[in-house]
């Protein structure tokens, strides 16, 4: 049974003219032979930022990021951006896919883009495949790559890349907490107490600066591909929010995304792959296999995982404000308010029992 990756037919709301962009494409590579044939446009996923598409020029395939049609275009949704990220490290990184061109005019398919190569292989959403092994040993040793490769991410030499300018170290972890913060009170709608809390929280007990890395500050299951055996990551994708900053708040963002079995059913509202079947780390060996691999100290790892989630409560709260205020009528969106409260309800639990692990006990 196939259990690649595969795309589904564009959605109504995300087409634009492939003509166009393999105009755009073969006026850049004029003696590429494989570009000739009629362009066919596909889709992958359902993400709510960057949207991700496959094209084939024939039996040629390519990948093209955009941002969502009307979306300011900020750090977030800059194609140049994560165009460059994938350009500096793809040469001496092989998990960093090759970039290929990429275009800031948003005349061209409606918004700025940009095409890499296709990663052939097994990306973990929300929804698994039927088919896969994701028996214990299978889990484990996915998980056991998941978390090195991340520790990779932290380990490359983002100064030799050429990634000096791509963010401002020093006071990253301020700027974050009052950052997501302000992000919160332009879009709340709704009473949301537990946010305030938790945010207030934050603020209190913010550490330290550990030191700086490359920070991904999107990784999940569902942006890494593993190889088609299963046998481990092979590629990291959406580098649409990577910087230079504290790797801990890196660290957390991958815990909150990392739902255990045991959790309580406030904190598995929130589904962004199977890290909750046997043979998966938890999360706090996830947190001791990172440690050893980095040397770095996780001690304080209880701040970083409750930011994680606060920071996903107010990306739950902007994707709500986009409903209320008419920009999307999807039902995903409707009850993105509900989504607010539970995983701040669930940071401030992890705060009160003063751990990541056992928050079901």
């Amino acid at each position: 049974m196939q259990t690649l990756d595969q795309p589904t037919p564009v959605r109504a709301d995300a087409a634009f003219d492939v003509q166009a962009l393999g105009q755009w494409l073969r006026a850049r590579r004029p003696d590429d032979p494989s570009l000739a044939a009629e362009p066919e446009l596909l889709q992958f996923g359902r993400g709510f930022s960057n949207l991700t598409y496959l094209v084939r020029f024939g039996d040629v395939e390519v990948v093209a990021r955009r941002a969502p049609p009307g979306v300011a275009i900020k750090s977030a949704h800059d194609m140049g951006r994560e165009f460059r990220i994938l350009r500096a490290l793809s040469p001496t990184w092989s998990k960093a896919p090759r970039p290929i061109a990429h275009c800031e005019d948003a005349g061209v398919i409606g918004t700025p883009f940009y095409v890499m190569e296709r990663v052939r292989g097994v990306i973990l959403r929300g929804v698994v495949p039927e088919g896969l092994d994701l028996g214990p040993a299978t889990m484990q040793r996915i998980s056991e790559s998941a978390c090195d490769t991340l520790a990779e991410v932290h380990g490359l030499d983002w100064r030799a890349a050429g990634l000096q300018d791509l963010g401002r170290p020093e006071g990253y972890v301020e700027r974050q907490v009052r950052g997501w913060a302000d992000r919160y009170r332009k879009a709340r709608t709704d009473d949301v107490p537990e946010v305030e809390r938790l945010g207030a929280w934050l603020e209190q007990h913010r550490p330290r600066e550990s030191g700086a890395t490359l920070v991904h500050n999107d990784f999940k299951y569902d942006n890494v591909i593993l190889a088609p055996d299963m046998t481990g990551v092979i590629a990291v994708l959406d580098w649409e929010m990577a910087t230079i900053g504290d790797p801990l708040m890196d660290l957390g963002t991958a815990l909150g995304y990392w739902v255990e079995s045991g959790d309580p059913e406030v904190l598995r509202v929130k589904v962004f792959g199977p890290t909750d079947r046997p043979g998966n780390l938890t999360r706090m060996q996830f947190v001791e296999r990172w440690s050893r691999a980095t040397g770095r100290d996780a001690s304080n790892v209880l701040y970083y995982y409750a930011f994680a989630l606060f920071k996903l409560a107010v990306v739950s709260q902007q994707l709500y404000k986009r409903y209320v205020d008419g920009l999307t009528r999807e039902d995903r969106y409707a009850v993105m308010l509900t989504g607010v409260r539970a995983v701040a309800t669930a940071g401030l639990l992890a705060v009160d029992k003063g751990r990541i692990d056992r928050l079901g006990g």
